[in-house]
């Protein structure tokens, strides 16, 4: 069963969800890589150290800036070419603007934040959460192949991917594109706003909840933020308090991430926080409540007030 994963870069940087996505698609078969954009050579070569049967460089001057066009006129038709069996994308937002529209272009099955994977004789099952994570939902896709497929970021370790004994062939791949029927104006994405942040890519998060009590104690999370090198998130009552602006906001209605330390201040853990962080390698959780859904998927839990026991990390940190 062979696996064509869409990789995602922008301004010649590669989306690190691209290589939880190579990860998930080595558990199930052979894997091509395809890079789209303009000047992403540096991008394939990266990919290139993986353990795959080549790298598709998908080079054209109308895909340096992205548009759902673009990308679904040009990805049509190198899926075509390829004939793969799945088609594996990150679940990014870029990723969720696009896919719904080339899988109704090609006329196939669209599985979305797929966080788990299980073949089962000539199929693969799918795992993906359902209301707001409530419950899980296997799911077996019909019809004729490719069915295309979107991971959720953090339910594979990127750093798990397998990297070949020597780089895989990379060649461009021979697609051709008419940008006059390209009908979108190039935006900036989402994550790119005015002062906004893709959480997604942070390696650290500091994260606070209700716990803070206060907008004015802020700068505790903040001071731990600076010393560990991290960003600042928030669970949804801060953002909506308007403390911290909303594209700082992480959970089932914000940004899913996966950090390699995530930080939890006074967050209690509810169903819709955990959706967004769950995926994250060591989580630590701060909080005077020794029963919050919090210390469920903490790999460390510290029982106790968060305005005694930040100050005194900041100030090891520093030491």
């Amino acid at each position: 069963m062979s696996v064509l994963v869409i990789a995602e870069a922008r301004e010649g940087r590669l989306n690190r969800a691209t290589w939880e996505t190579v990860a998930a698609a080595q558990t199930t078969g052979p894997v091509r890589i395809a890079v789209p954009g303009a000047n992403v050579g540096g991008v394939a070569d990266e990919l290139a150290t993986a353990e795959c049967e080549m790298v598709l460089l998908l080079e054209d001057p109308a895909l340096e800036h992205y548009t759902a066009d673009g990308y679904v006129l040009a990805l049509a038709s190198l899926i075509e070419a390829q004939a793969p069996s799945l088609v594996f994308l990150p679940h990014t937002y870029q990723t969720r603007d696009f896919a719904p529209a080339l899988a109704a272009r090609l006329g196939r099955s669209l599985i979305t934040d797929v966080t788990a994977i299980r073949p089962e004789g000539d199929r693969v099952v799918f795992v993906r959460p359902m209301f707001q994570g409530k419950l899980s939902a296997e799911v077996a896709a019909t019809g004729p192949a490719p069915h295309l497929v979107t991971l959720q970021i953090g339910a594979f370790r990127g750093d798990a991917a397998a990297r070949g004994a020597a780089p895989a062939p990379v060649q461009k791949a021979e697609v051709s594109l008419d940008a006059s029927r390209i009908r979108q104006r190039p935006e900036l994405p989402f994550q790119e706003a005015k002062g906004a942040v893709d959480l997604s890519q942070a390696e650290r998060i500091v994260a606070v909840g209700r716990g803070i009590k206060g907008q004015e104690h802020l700068k505790i999370a903040e001071g731990l933020a600076q010393a560990l090198g991290a960003e600042l998130a928030a669970s949804r009552p801060i953002c909506d308090a308007g403390w911290l602006p909303m594209d700082r906001q992480i959970g089932s209605s914000g940004q899913t991430v996966a950090p390699k330390l995530y930080v939890a201040l006074g967050i209690s853990g509810a169903i819709q926080h955990l959706v967004g962080m769950k995926g994250a390698r060591t989580i630590v959780a701060i909080n005077k409540d020794a029963d919050a859904p919090i210390f469920e998927v903490a790999d460390y839990g510290i029982v106790g007030d968060l305005f005694e026991v930040v100050p005194a990390i900041i100030a090891e940190l520093k030491r």
